[in-house]
């Protein structure tokens, strides 16, 4: 497979959740409130199955179980019971942004904790799966202040741009009519997650791919790495479990 074709198969994966937790349960409102005439509590719920289904099955494939997918699923339940109870779309709607302030908030106290909620998907990225990668992330991570540096900084992007996603919705979804956000909360989501990939990639993922791949390459003694032979590794393209 050739390094576009790689990058592309890459996209479409970071993509994937995207879509089937935002515009999937975008489309679903709009069709069942407009097409069959639910409330929007009612429609609102039930777009909600889709990515709440996804996430019980990617606990359930991996057969691990995923703190980050754990909480978004809790935070979920939890949000979608009490909205359903009270009968407050704006509130069902609040939901989504509690769960991204929950989020924000766990990313950020894992970086003061020492353990960065977001390097668990950040790694596969930067070490593409290499065994040689693999090990010279551990060594790094085990001695390289800076590699320990650019890993917290990551992290703490994502943390930070999950937090301002959540006060930016809330905002709108006490503003404005509840099927105006419907669709500018899922533009919201969109723009913060790809601005956070954008920043944190620069900032940090595509640093730490050259600090993998120049270890990797000292070790085996070709300068290689997990890359060709002068060739710049590419920044990946990463993003937190659904939100």
């Amino acid at each position: 497979m050739s390094q576009q074709q790689s990058a592309g198969k890459q996209l479409v994966q970071a993509l994937m959740p995207l879509v089937v937790d935002a515009g999937i349960p975008t489309a679903a409102y709009y069709v069942l409130s407009s097409g069959f005439g639910l409330s929007d509590v009612a429609a609102l719920a039930w777009s909600s199955v889709v990515p709440a289904a996804r996430t019980v099955w990617g606990l359930v494939r991996d057969r691990s179980v995923n703190g980050l997918a754990l909480l978004i699923l809790v935070v979920n339940a939890v949000g979608l019971v009490t909205s359903t109870l009270t009968g407050d779309a704006r509130l069902m709607m609040a939901k989504d942004s509690g769960v991204s302030s929950v989020v924000g908030i766990a990313v950020l106290l894992s970086v003061a904790a020492g353990r960065p909620l977001m390097s668990a998907g950040l790694k596969p990225w930067v070490t593409k799966g290499g065994p040689a990668a693999e090990a010279a992330w551990v060594r790094l991570r085990d001695s390289s202040p800076r590699f320990r540096q650019l890993e917290r900084r990551f992290s703490t992007i994502w943390g930070s741009m999950l937090l301002a996603e959540c006060v930016l919705k809330i905002v709108g979804v006490y503003l404005l009519p509840v099927h105006t956000m419907v669709w500018l909360g899922t533009v919201l989501t969109v723009v913060v997650l790809l601005l956070a990939m954008v920043i944190a990639g620069g900032a940090a993922a595509a640093p730490m791919e050259q600090l993998v791949t120049a270890e990797a390459g000292a070790a085996n003694g070709s300068g290689t790495g997990s890359g060709a032979p002068g060739q710049a590794p590419s920044a990946p393209v990463a993003a937190p479990a659904a939100v």
